[in-house]
């Protein structure tokens, strides 16, 4: 058994830092995209092209045309949008993806302005205070209703926020806190961004190696994951294999942890194509990659939005441990380790 090229372990944490440091909420997520074509296009041997909807694509040529595979990985996160500029200057909001309302409480944010200003204030309750408030404020359910962004600019009235640039619709994304601590990474948005950094640091041990794939592999970064629609677009026909790389769900009777990466078999959607999962399986197995198998209850990922529509294909899913998902998420660098093997042994399994 060939060993594995050596994964660039630093690389691998600068990228997955600087991509969380961006914002990229679903449907602005064009800075990230930036920052990921940017990197790979200083490998040699790819092929870069965006599709219509702005995700990235890129080729890579391998040691053989046929049978080729895809590797999908997404870079637009959760965030919100501008729904109500409120009679005290203040902003009511929509949710983009699928979070908790209370999970953003407190979280500081950047308004970003169609005009490309950029206001920077924090999600509160509208009854923050319990000096004022009292109990009330530990009663209030939190909702759209409850919850509402106050800016960090002079403005008390509707008007006065509109002079600042700021309107419906504008996007919102929510500060990362991106830390890195004993070999953990905490950050909001590990989903999917950790999938990418490992998706990126494996094409770059790939470079460095100066190794093909065994077969002709296009990678699809999707700007639409996170409401459905990522990777319904932009693969190719004619691959005869899908490894898509997002986060496994840790928590109360889950398989998954932050030291290992995992292999999920089953979501909401269903089983996954079961000869490929074996195939991941052995694959972890063979270059003694430590992994977990799980299922995850509450959970749908861009190989399903491909599915959806009549991509025809083997899929599998796998991804590093995320404690927390879709809240203050965390991970160990060992599992973006294993995660960026995983995928590197895929790509250089004839």
């Amino acid at each position: 058994m060939t060993a594995l090229p050596e994964i660039p372990t630093a690389f691998l944490l600068d990228f997955l830092i600087k991509l969380l440091n961006t914002p990229s909420p679903t449907g602005f997520a064009e800075p990230a995209i930036f920052l990921t074509e940017q990197t790979l296009k200083d490998f040699p041997g790819l092929t870069l092209s965006r599709t219509r909807k702005g995700a990235l694509t890129v080729s890579l040529r391998g040691e053989q045309d046929d049978g080729p595979r895809a590797v999908t990985a997404h870079v637009d996160t959760l965030g919100a949008m501008v729904k109500e500029i409120k009679s005290n200057g203040r902003l009511k909001l929509t949710r983009i993806g699928g979070y908790i309302w209370n999970t953003i409480e407190g979280e500081g944010v950047t308004v970003f302005t169609s005009k490309g200003r950029q206001v920077r204030g924090s999600i509160l309750l509208t009854k923050a205070s319990s000096h004022v408030f009292g109990g009330e404020v530990g009663e209030m359910k939190r909702d759209e209703e409850s919850l509402e962004v106050r800016l960090d600019a002079r403005t008390i009235s509707e008007l006065e926020t509109l002079d600042l640039g700021i309107q419906v619709g504008d996007f919102v994304a929510f500060d990362p806190r991106v830390e890195v601590n004993a070999g953990f990474v905490r950050s909001r948005h590990l989903d999917d961004k950790a999938g990418v950094a490992a998706l990126v640091a494996a094409v770059k041990a790939l470079a460095d190696a100066g190794l093909k794939p065994a077969r002709t592999t296009h990678l699809l970064i999707s700007n639409y994951e996170e409401v459905g629609h990522g990777a319904a677009a932009g693969i190719p026909a004619e691959v005869e294999e899908l490894l898509a790389v997002d986060m496994a769900a840790m928590g109360e009777g889950q398989n998954s942890d932050e030291f290992h990466a995992s292999l999920c078999v089953k979501d909401s959607g269903g089983p996954y194509h079961h000869g490929m999962s074996n195939k991941m399986r052995h694959l972890a197995e063979k270059h003694a990659i430590p992994y977990k198998v799980d299922i995850y209850p509450h959970y749908g990922s861009d190989g399903e939005a491909w599915w959806h529509a009549g991509g025809d294909a083997a899929v599998a899913l796998i991804g590093p441990g995320v404690d927390a998902s879709h809240n203050y998420e965390r991970t160990h660098t060992e599992a973006l380790v294993a995660t960026t093997k995983w995928v590197l042994a895929y790509l250089l399994e004839e």
